[in-house]
């Protein structure tokens, strides 16, 4: 049972990572009359969510794949990463 608790933990961490690195790099990448306007979530809001996600599994199973297990934290931190080099590169910079 210990196993599963975890995995779920880490799905939620990542999926939470995911969304808020997207949603931050849309807010951000955005100019400021986009920022200040009346709607407060978009199309556009959503799907940087879901790259956002699909990055921080990516990075998260790359650190897998790296052998960094012993270290939750290192997988964290690759799920960021991987979420914000994905984001970078779909938005074509």
């Amino acid at each position: 049972m210990p196993l599963l608790t975890t995995a779920l933990s880490h799905l939620l961490i990542i999926l939470a990572m995911g969304i808020v690195i997207g949603l931050v790099f849309s807010r951000f990448g955005r100019s400021w009359l986009i920022r200040h306007g009346v709607s407060t979530v978009s199309a556009g809001d959503v799907t940087f969510a879901l790259v956002g996600i699909a990055g921080a599994f990516i990075g998260f199973h790359l650190g897998v794949v790296f052998e960094l297990l012993p270290s939750p934290l290192a997988l964290y931190f690759m799920a960021i990463v991987g979420a914000i080099v994905t984001l970078w590169i779909w938005r074509g910079r």
